[in-house]
C-alpha cells in the first residue's frame, strides 16, 4: 500500500478553484459569470463539509451548491449568484464539522494525531483519583501499540520524578487514571508517548503546562524522542487550532524543513531528542 499525504486547504482551495468548480459549471450548462463562488465560502466548505485526505467529498459538496443555485436562477435568469459563507447552510446544512476545543489545564496537554483524514489535535488527560493504592489505568479506545505507549511513559514518569523537580513518591500511594478524549474513536500508534508523559509530569509536579503547545514525538524507557510520521499533518492540524509552538522529535528536523514556506510561516518548532528538553519548554 502507497500512502499518501492527504491535500492541505491551500492546495483544496487551487484544485477547486482550477478544476472542481468549473468542472460542475458546465455540466449544469452555467455561465461562470453568472455564478461564482467567493474564497472564504470556499474555504469553509473545505474546513466545515470536507475535511478528508482527498477531494471528492469536496467535489460533490460544489455540485450541489451549483444544483441548488441553477434553481434560483430559473426563477431570476438576469441576476447573477455570489455564494458567500453565509449561503452554505442553506444548501448544505450544518457544517459536519467543528473546530476542535482545545482543553487546558493540569495534566492536560495537546498532542497531535494522525487519522484517516488527516491531521488533528488530541488532548490527553492525567488525574489523580485516590491515595489509597498505587495503580494506574487507562481509558478512550486506545489500540495495543498506544497502551504500550502509556505503560513506558508511566514508568520512565514514576523512575526520574526526582530529576523533574517532583516529589520522587507522588505514585507510590496514588491512582492514576489517563484518558484520551473521544472515547468513540479507535487511536492507535506510538506518537502520543512524549505527550502522555508530559500529562503525568504534570500531574506529578501539581503544574499546569505552558499554554499553546502542541507535541508529539514516540518515548523510550530511558527518555528517548523518536520519530513519528506524518509531520505535515499534525503540522497542519496545529495551525487550523492556531497553536503556533510545537515540540517535534529532532530525528524529524528534516520533515519539517520540507514543507511549504506558508505552512511554517509563524510556528515556532522545538526539536527534541530525551524527554528532558521537552519538560524545559513545558515547565
Amino acid at each position: 500500500v502507497i500512502r499518501l499525504s492527504g491535500y492541505i486547504t491551500e492546495e483544496k482551495m487551487a484544485i477547486a478553484k482550477r478544476h472542481l468548480w468549473p468542472k460542475q459549471l458546465a455540466k449544469a450548462g452555467v455561465d461562470k459569470i453568472r455564478l461564482t463562488i467567493s474564497d472564504s465560502a470556499l474555504r469553509t466548505v473545505i474546513e466545515g463539509y470536507a475535511r478528508e485526505a482527498g477531494v471528492r467529498q469536496l467535489e460533490k459538496q460544489l455540485g450541489k451548491l451549483v444544483r441548488k443555485a441553477v434553481v434560483q436562477l430559473i426563477d431570476k435568469p438576469d441576476v447573477p449568484i455570489k455564494l458567500v459563507p453565509k449561503d452554505l447552510e442553506a444548501s448544505l446544512g450544518m457544517p459536519v464539522f467543528r473546530s476542535e476545543q482545545v482543553l487546558s489545564g493540569k495534566g492536560v496537554i495537546t498532542g497531535l494525531a494522525w487519522t484517516s483524514m488527516g491531521g488533528a489535535t488530541l488532548p490527553i488527560e492525567a488525574t489523580r483519583i485516590h491515595t489509597l493504592n498505587r495503580g494506574f489505568k487507562l481509558t478512550g479506545q486506545l489500540g495495543e501499540v498506544m497502551k504500550e505507549s502509556a505503560e513506558i511513559a508511566y514508568s520512565y514518569i514514576s523512575s526520574n520524578l526526582a530529576q523533574f523537580g517532583a516529589d520522587s513518591k507522588f505514585f507510590d500511594e496514588a491512582f492514576v487514571h489517563l484518558h484520551v478524549p473521544e472515547g468513540a474513536t479507535p487511536k492507535d500508534g506510538p506518537s502520543a508517548g512524549v505527550t502522555m508523559a508530559s500529562a503525568l509530569l504534570s500531574l506529578a509536579r501539581d503544574q499546569a503546562p505552558k499554554k499553546g503547545v502542541a507535541m508529539t514525538g514516540e518515548l523510550t524507557l530511558t527518555g528517548h524522542v523518536l520519530p513519528i510520521g506524518g509531520v505535515r499533518e499534525k503540522v497542519i492540524a496545529a495551525r487550523r487550532q492556531k497553536i503556533m509552538e510545537l515540540i517535534l522529535p529532532e530525528p524529524n528536523r528534516g520533515n519539517f524543513e520540507e514543507l511549504p514556506d506558508y505552512l511554517k510561516q509563524g510556528i515556532t518548532v522545538h526539536f527534541a531528542k530525551r524527554f528532558a528538553d521537552v519538560a524545559k519548554i513545558l515547565f
